[in-house]
Formats: C-alpha cells, sequence, structure tokens
C-alpha cells in the first residue's frame, strides 16, 4: 500500500484547513473579535505544523496508486479532517464536548447543515470558519467524485464521469491539485456573484457571505438562527436558490459553460438529464405544497423545493414546504442532486438508470422472446453494469434502515429516528426540523449525535466505497 502518498495527500489536505483558520483568524480582527483571533490563529499554527509534518513523510512517494490506496485516502480524509475542524468548536468558553463538537464538524464539512447549537449565541468569527467548512466540504466533495469515485467507477455505469476526468491508470492522486482549483476557482466565482446580489438586494453583509458559501456547498447551515424571512427579501431569495440549484447541478456541465461561453453549452446545460431531473423534484415538490398550503404561499413552496431538493434545506418561511407529509418530503430529498455536486443523496442518475432498467424488464416480461437491450440517453447499456447501481440502492437502504434502528436502540422515537436518519445519509440537515419541527438535534443524546454522525459520513463518502473496504478480497496480497 502506498502509505508515503496517503500520509502526503492528508497533509496537503490539513493544510488547507489551517489556512482557512488563519483566514478565520484574519476576519476575526477585522470584525474586532480579538480573543477569536488570537485563538484560530494558535489553531492555524498547530494544525499547520501538523500537516506540514504529515506532507513531508510523503513528499518524495512514487506517485503509483491503486484502488485500495484510493478507498484508504477516501476513508482516512472523511474521518480526520472533521477531527481538526472540531477544535475550533472544543475551544469555545462553554465548550459542547468532543461529541456535538465533532458532529458539528462533520456536519459542517460534509455539507450536511446539521447543528445542536445555538446559533445566536456563537461568535461570527466560528459562524464564517463554519461557513468555510462547509464551501470547501462542497469543493471536495466536488473533486473527489470528479477524481476518485469516477477512478474507481463504483457506480458502474459511469455516472460520476465527466470531461474532467482524464487520469492515466494509477496516478488517480495526481490530478487531486488540478481538479480541485478548478472546481474550487468555479464555485468561487458563483459564491462571490451570489455574495454581491444578496447584498445588494437588502442582506447584511456578513449574512450575505455565510449564506453565499453555504447555497453553493448546499450546506444549509445559517449566520442567523429561525427563519431567513427576517434577512433575506424576496430577490434575495431567488438568487439564494439558484445558487444551491447549481451547488447541486454537474460541476462538469457548468465547467463546460464557463469554459465555451456560447449559447450552445448553456442549452446543453438545461438539456441535461440531471438537470431536468433536479427541476422535476422541485416542480413536485411545489405541486405537494401548493395542495398542502394554497396559492398564497407558492412563493415560499417555489424556494423552499429549490433548496430542498438541492439539499440545502434552508428554511425561508414558517409556512412553506415541512407542510407536506413527512414521507413525501424524505422521499423525495432522499433522491438528491447530481452525481458530479456537493448535493448529498443517492443521485438522481441513479434513480433514472433504475427506473429505465425497471421499464425494460417489464416489457420483457410482457414480450419474453424478444430482444431488447437497455438504451438510455442514446448509448446501449449492458445488463451487468446495472448490478453494482443495484447494489448501491440497496447498500443505501440497507444504511438508511440500520440507522433507523441503530437511533431507535439508542432511546429515539421511531418518526424522530426515521427523519433523523434520512436527515443524515442524505446529508440534508434541516429535513429534520422540516419533518418535525417540535424537535432538534440539541435535545438528542451524546450517543444519538455518534450514530447520525457515522450515518453522515457514510451518506457522504458513498456507502459502495466502505463496503468495498470491509471485503476481505480487498486487502489480500
Amino acid at each position: 500500500m502506498a502509505f508515503l502518498r496517503i500520509f502526503y495527500w492528508l497533509g496537503t489536505a490539513i493544510l488547507l484547513y489551517a489556512a482557512l483558520m488563519l483566514l478565520t483568524a484574519f476576519a476575526g480582527g477585522v470584525m474586532g473579535e480579538f480573543s477569536e483571533m488570537r485563538l484560530f490563529a494558535l489553531l492555524a499554527l498547530i494544525v499547520g505544523v501538523i500537516g506540514l509534518i504529515i506532507a513531508s513523510i510523503g513528499q518524495n512517494a512514487p506517485t503509483h496508486e491503486n484502488t485500495r490506496d484510493v478507498l484508504v485516502f477516501l476513508a482516512l480524509f472523511w474521518l480526520l479532517i472533521p477531527f481538526f475542524a472540531c477544535l475550533p468548536y472544543l475551544s469555545l468558553p462553554n465548550h459542547p464536548g468532543l461529541s456535538r463538537a465533532y458532529f458539528e464538524a462533520v456536519s459542517a464539512v460534509t455539507t450536511t447543515g446539521a447543528s445542536s447549537l445555538d446559533t445566536d449565541t456563537l461568535p461570527k468569527s466560528l459562524l464564517l470558519f463554519r461557513a468555510l467548512l462547509q464551501w470547501s466540504g462542497g469543493c471536495m466533495v466536488a473533486t473527489l467524485a470528479v477524481v476518485v469515485l469516477a477512478a474507481l467507477n463504483l457506480g458502474g455505469t459511469g455516472e460520476h464521469r465527466s470531461g474532467l476526468f482524464t487520469l492515466k491508470k494509477g496516478k488517480i492522486f495526481s490530478h487531486l491539485f488540478t481538479i480541485g482549483r478548478l472546481v474550487t476557482l468555479i464555485y468561487s466565482l458563483i459564491a462571490a456573484v451570489c455574495l454581491l446580489f444578496l447584498y445588494l438586494s437588502g442582506t447584511p453583509l456578513f449574512e450575505a457571505l455565510c449564506l453565499s458559501l453555504s447555497a453553493i456547498s448546499t450546506g444549509g447551515l445559517t449566520p442567523r438562527g429561525g427563519l431567513l424571512v427576517h434577512y433575506v427579501s424576496m430577490p434575495g431569495a431567488i438568487v439564494l436558490a439558484l445558487t444551491c440549484l447549481l451547488g447541486a447541478a454537474n460541476i462538469a456541465v457548468i465547467h463546460d459553460v464557463f469554459r465555451r461561453r456560447s449559447l450552445s453549452s448553456i442549452v446543453n446545460f438545461f438539456k441535461n438529464v440531471e438537470h431536468r431531473g433536479l427541476l422535476a423534484i422541485v416542480v413536485v415538490m411545489t405541486i405537494f405544497g401548493f395542495m398542502a398550503t394554497g396559492g398564497a404561499h407558492l412563493f415560499t413552496d417555489l424556494i423552499e423545493a429549490a433548496f430542498m431538493a438541492s439539499t440545502a434545506g434552508f428554511d425561508y418561511h414558517v409556512i412553506g414546504i415541512d407542510m407536506i407529509p413527512p414521507p413525501i418530503l424524505i422521499a423525495l430529498c432522499l433522491i438528491g442532486g447530481s452525481a458530479l455536486s456537493t448535493a448529498g443523496g443517492i443521485k438522481i442518475i441513479r434513480m433514472l438508470l433504475l427506473f429505465r432498467h425497471m421499464q425494460t424488464d417489464l416489457d420483457r416480461m410482457v414480450l419474453p422472446m424478444r430482444v431488447m437491450p437497455v438504451k438510455f440517453q442514446g448509448r446501449r447499456i449492458d445488463d451487468k453494469t446495472f448490478l453494482s447501481i443495484w447494489m448501491y440502492f440497496f447498500a443505501y437502504t440497507l444504511v438508511f434502515g440500520l440507522g433507523i434502528m441503530a437511533l431507535g436502540a439508542a432511546g429515539l422515537d421511531l418518526p424522530y429516528a426515521i427523519s433523523a436518519s434520512a436527515s443524515a445519509l442524505a446529508n440534508n440537515g434541516p429535513l429534520l426540523a422540516a419533518t418535525n419541527p417540535e424537535f432538534g438535534y440539541a435535545q438528542m443524546s451524546h450517543l444519538q449525535l455518534w450514530i447520525l454522525t457515522i450515518v453522515m459520513l457514510l451518506g457522504r463518502v458513498e456507502v459502495l466505497a466502505v463496503f468495498a473496504l470491509m471485503s476481505p478480497s480487498l486487502w489480500r496480497g
């Protein structure tokens, strides 16, 4: 195993998060929070030294790696990065304890948007830091999807593949920095545009900055407690909803629009099957919302449908999409966004492929003697390639069920356990409040938060990667 190569990239990732702490320290000084400034500066120094030591160990390591190396890196990245990211939470005067601090860090880095803390009691420096954690987590999610998951091809049909993915076998890590820089640039530009329009529409500058970083990463954490309507106008809500949808859109298609800057690339963006599926989910949610709330709240239904479909889950107004019956809302939210995006969920492309396969199988039952190949988007797909997608669907459902059972065994009532497990697995933390407004993460025990932390990580890593790591055949030889 290429341990040195894994160390190098883990150390590099830790250095990036030390840089985020340093940036937060500078912002804390600008905002007049000098104690927080000193805290983040000290943490940046400590974390930076640790990252530098780990990276230097593997600096001259060979550049060749195999599937096992990549899977180990993927698992270690999502386990270790939240540990360093939770240090500012542990440094609060009334720190929440390791379980809650790690839960908060995992929620931010995985762009889940679940929080057990009172936002209005947190210093602005920490609010900015967790917004940066969401943004960086979104960039990492998209980068790892383009590079790592596409290389592993865990979906079987290449739903993670894109025009960005052009690398040679055995040199997966070499493209992490190149692709990551490109993804970061695109998401930074979109966040900057969102920030500008939010500020021009009347949102205070600090809130606009945090919301723009959270929206493009489909994170869901807000800089204030309560509803967005109190400080985000209707034009600002539209901008925020569009930004969330861009975060849930295919990054490779967005890159094509930036690169070509032509009408045809824009047309292809809207013609993309995943984007049409995302808009269809928004429409379906809006219709259900309209049936539940009536025409007086149609704008809120539409905006919150975009928030929920993208797995950001912002709550704009007291009466909105949360009026939809919980089973329907949970089922729609579990679908998620595009495969190459910051959104969580099963992913739209997988659901479309499964429905296409199921339709072909039903046709074969009617005409068993007729040869009926499965076709999708003009491409013929062999039946064997659907095996891993069905495996993924089974594994996803299994983790969902196990999460419910574990939360129930930890003392959580069944309705809350179902909503909480779905929220964590789909990386859509606000879904719990939307389906059970009387119950929140602050009321959960440490054991229940640890269970949700594990489910959040499984949902973000992609469950097949974890199952592959548990396979004995991967470790033989």
